[in-house]
């Protein structure tokens, strides 16, 4: 991930343009496409900005509205998003497809996959709400994955690993927290990011969307149920979920599920209402037709654990374990049967997708980090403590890890271990 995923939709507001030979290029781009393509000038509103240089603007037409992307050739490169979203598409995935493009001056019009996150009508109070939302997304991401070729995308490789690993000294720990990372403290990170990179590389490889999260994925609301809908939400053999569960639930000190608890037969599609107040509690889910996919132009070709530790250990939101199991469990059951390589031992596979996820989330701490001081973006750190707790409680779990778990406890100022210290600066 070069940077963090979109921001959710702003209020309607006009772009403001700081460069002004930028904006009269964008009206000269944007004249004769509102004829050809029936757009509505006057329309023209900010959509989204994300944690990056492009911005989005919605535009009307006369077939509902389209979305236009402002991302300059000096800062950001398009290539890599036209060639994903053309990827994406012949995978059967729904991702805005590419009306015009202005490649030397950065200016894109793509169709308009809706004004909703997933994350938008997700019920935060009532995990088992959310299942068909889930369901559908891991749907989409094995469409993603079987459709995988060698060669085709850059490789997720043990150099790009480690250059997204040293995000966290080098912008959470030197320049956020104030620590100097040298001497016992840098020793631990480097064993520790070579351990976290060969397990990580250990597992097979696919297409890695990067940020598969709900921010990113996009809800399609129809009027009514479609019939095939139940396909979603098959439910899993008893023996094979209740024995996964078991013995992962056992082996992290959890309580152990019930069939009925996490992945029973007759837990069917008369689950999950959206109830409360806010967004979640307006939306039947029974009327979301597919998800729509954003956000995907740093795609590569790497681990398999990947996407789905990004969907379960999202960077702006938190299930408890129980939930994650569950999802993850269907995920793998599904692979599986998709001839996905995700392995016959289920604990083995949610041990990697752990250990990926520690990766992820080491370089989320140092990209919010960077955004905060270089980018001016403050907002993305209020997220950091949930990326302490991630990487705390996997730390926790697994010996080999038990160092860096010390080394974050001292640096956040808990649970320091006796006799065992680093320099500070």
């Amino acid at each position: 991930m070069s940077s963090a995923p979109p921001s959710e939709p702003t209020p309607a507001s006009t772009p403001v343009w700081s460069d002004a030979q930028r904006e009269i290029d964008f009206n000269t781009w944007l004249s004769p496409l509102a004829s050809t393509h029936g757009l509505l000038a006057g329309t023209l509103r900010t959509a989204s900005t994300d944690a990056s240089f492009r911005r989005y603007f919605r535009i009307d037409c006369a077939e509902g509205s389209r979305i236009i992307m402002d991302a300059p050739p000096s800062l950001e490169d398009c290539r890599p998003f036209v060639k994903i979203a053309q990827l994406m598409a012949q995978a059967g995935l729904h991702v805005p497809k590419v009306l015009a493009w202005d490649a030397a001056k950065g200016f894109l019009l793509l169709t308009d996959l809706g004004p909703k996150t997933m994350m938008q009508v997700i019920n935060r109070e009532q995990p088992e709400a959310n299942r068909r939302l889930y369901l559908q997304a891991i749907d989409t991401l094995i469409a993603w994955q079987t459709a995988s070729k060698a060669g085709v995308l850059p490789p997720y490789d043990a150099a790009l690993l480690r250059r997204e690993l040293e995000l966290f000294p080098d912008w959470y720990l030197v320049r956020h927290r104030g620590v100097a990372v040298a001497g016992d403290m840098r020793r631990t990170l480097d064993e520790t990011f070579t351990q976290i990179i060969q397990n990580n590389l250990a597992w097979p490889s696919v297409y890695v969307h990067r940020d598969f999260m709900p921010r990113n994925l996009m809800v399609d609301v129809a009027p009514t149920l479609v019939a095939s809908r139940t396909a979603l939400y098959r439910p899993l053999p008893e023996s094979v979920a209740l024995r996964s569960v078991q013995a992962c639930a056992g082996r992290l000190g959890a309580a152990v599920l019930s069939p009925e608890g996490a992945v029973s037969p007759s837990d069917g599609l008369d689950r999950g209402q959206a109830t409360g107040s806010g967004p979640a509690a307006k939306l039947d889910p029974t009327s979301i037709t597919h998800l729509g996919v954003l956000d995907f132009q740093d795609a590569v070709y790497g681990p398999i654990t990947y996407d789905i530790a990004s969907l379960m250990r999202d960077a702006f939101l938190s299930w408890d374990e129980d939930f994650c199991l569950d999802m993850t469990i269907r995920y793998w059951e599904k692979a599986r049967q998709a001839g996905l390589p995700v392995g016959q031992d289920f604990g083995e596979f949610y041990r990697g997708v752990e250990w990926m996820g520690l990766q992820r989330h080491l370089k989320i701490a140092g990209i919010f980090a960077r955004l905060t001081l270089r980018d001016g973006k403050p907002q993305y750190l209020a997220d950091t403590p949930r990326f302490i707790n991630y990487i705390r409680a996997t730390c926790a779990r697994y010996r080999e890890l038990k160092p860096l778990l010390r080394l974050v406890e001292q640096v956040e100022g808990v649970a320091v271990t006796t006799g065992y210290t680093f320099g500070q600066a």
